[in-house]
């Protein structure tokens, strides 16, 4: 028997182009950067306000790393076996230069905090408890200045020491230390299961709240932090390498060159200080609105309970986190869907603050999501959605290698290289090589995203423009100044914001700017 031969429609999505200031383009953000500044440039520099909380020690490696990014940072001339022209390297041209902001590093507000005082937390029995108090001492700190000091700060910058990054998360296990006894058991991970009311009276459980919360630093600060105002974690190994050096005289971990990590840390100091990011999508659909689809099971919730998140993208780049209901929304081991009412109040929320901005609803709404919708859940979607809005649902998922695909030459298939497999499904390699780097910056063969259009409340899109949609949303990583991310923005962070909004203390935060979270 003779089977037809299946003939598979193979595109590639342009390199989709960034904006700048005075409305000029270019594919690279450092490059849009250093030839024309970020696109809301001021007519003058602009004074940020940074407040830096960390150790004596650390607080000094920030000042000087501060003090060297106000003028020019080099890239590290090329290694052994490297080329010499690294296309995806470029120098850092200053602060002032590239992003039009500036601070004075002798000048910003500091709150010292004694090692001894993170190492004593770091050693206390209990983990949750070892986080808690490690996280109060900066909290506390910072809370005690804002209630005392008129002088508002944009942006807080904690350094850390490596005994937070080894000690200070789930899977560390603080072999070898000498722990010290605290108020909980070493095993106690959730809440005594005791009566309130007891024959003593009432039971004081108040202390017992760490255990609302994952025993993770990171997640730790920034839930705490949504109330107060932005903030960048650093280690100190980070801001000088060259201060931690093992025996062998090498530093002890491997960092990013002294150039790129500059371009990073200063890309996130202008998100997170300035209204508008660094760049946006040169050429977006008008009235289209992208949000990101998350759910999260919450930790040690004795009803299983889940919460659901909502991050919303405009066209200008920017982003707002939505907290939907905690629920019963996991309906398999993988697999998490809203009951209509909880679906129609989030996209509800989601379109209010569309219209805040922009007067009208938008024209699209494109959900991402890493799992299906269900009935139900896409029957609240439509009904929150006035007539003018069509909502499309869209599942993006991240390969393993079942499919490669191969081309003739030294690198790998081109980064937006799209393989249909029908009208409705592709694959998108949203990593590969880039001709503009003469590079592809990864360890093996790149594996594709595999974008499937779920569903849509009236036409569908035609899937070349929900792929070039996607790409767009792959480089407006604003955490960092890198050519492209192989996710979505939608997609990337999703785990992170998660993560954020099932600690405890993260309670009654709906709302926030996606700033607050990365």
């Amino acid at each position: 028997m003779k089977f037809p031969e299946t003939s598979l429609n193979v595109e590639h999505i342009d390199e989709p182009d960034l904006e700048f200031a005075f409305a000029q383009r270019s594919a690279h953000p450092k490059d849009g950067l250093f030839l024309y500044g970020p696109y809301a440039k001021g007519k003058k520099t602009r004074e940020i306000r940074v407040g830096v909380v960390g150790t004596v020690d650390g607080i000094a490696h920030f000042r000087t790393w501060a003090r060297r990014i106000l003028d020019k940072v080099e890239v590290p001339p090329p290694g052994k076996g490297e080329k010499a022209d690294r296309l995806h390297l470029a120098n850092f041209p200053g602060l002032e230069e590239a992003y039009g902001i500036t601070f004075e590093p002798d000048e910003c507000g500091t709150l010292s905090i004694p090692y001894d005082d993170i190492d004593r937390a770091t050693r206390i029995l209990n983990l949750h408890e070892a986080v808690d108090k490690v996280a109060q001492i900066y909290i506390d700190r910072v809370r005690k200045y804002l209630r005392n000091e008129e002088c508002a700060v944009d942006v807080w910058m904690l350094v850390l020491p490596e005994i937070i990054y080894e000690r200070c998360r789930p899977e560390s296990r603080r072999t070898g230390l000498n722990l010290e006894k605290g108020d909980f058991g070493k095993k106690q991970r959730v809440k005594t299961e005791i009566p309130l009311l007891s024959t003593a009276g009432i039971v004081d459980q108040s202390d017992e709240k760490i255990f609302e919360d994952v025993p993770d630093f990171h997640r730790r600060i920034k839930a705490e932090f949504l109330r107060l105002a932005p903030t960048q974690m650093i280690r100190e190994t980070t801001l000088a390498p060259e201060a931690f050096l093992n025996k062998a005289g090498y530093p002890v971990r491997k960092t990013q060159d002294v150039a790129t990590t500059a371009w990073n840390l200063a890309t996130g100091l202008y998100y997170k200080t300035q209204p508008k990011p660094p760049w946006r999508l040169a050429e977006v659909r008008p009235g289209v609105c992208y949000i990101g689809m998350v759910f999260k099971s919450l930790p040690h919730d004795p009803d299983g309970h889940s919460c659901c998140a909502a991050q919303m993208f405009l066209n200008e780049g920017d982003g707002v986190v939505f907290r939907g209901a905690n629920g019963p929304w996991k309906t398999g081991d993988y697999e998490f869907h809203l009951k209509a009412r909880a679906a129609r109040d989030l996209i509800a929320l989601v379109l209010e603050t569309y219209i805040e901005t922009h007067g009208e609803p938008p024209t699209e709404l494109f959900i991402h999501g890493q799992t299906t919708f269900n009935d139900e859940e896409w029957a609240g979607f439509v009904a929150a959605a006035p007539e003018e809005t069509n909502i499309i649902g869209v599942r993006i998922r991240s390969t393993g290698g079942e499919s490669k695909l191969f081309r003739d030459g030294d690198y790998p298939v081109l980064r937006g290289t799209a393989l249909h497999l029908d009208d409705q499904t592709a694959y998108l390699w949203s990593t590969g090589y880039v001709p503009q780097l003469d590079t592809y910056i990864g360890p093996e063969t790149p594996n594709p995203l595999h974008i499937t259009v779920l569903r849509s409340k009236d036409e569908k899109p035609r899937m070349s423009t929900v792929l070039r949609d996607i790409m767009g949303l792959t480089k407006i990583n604003y955490n960092s100044c890198n050519f492209n991310d192989g996710l979505p923005v939608t997609v990337r962070f999703a785990k992170m914001v998660g993560d954020v909004l099932t600690m405890g203390s993260a309670k009654g935060e709906e709302k926030q700017p996606f700033k607050f979270y990365v």
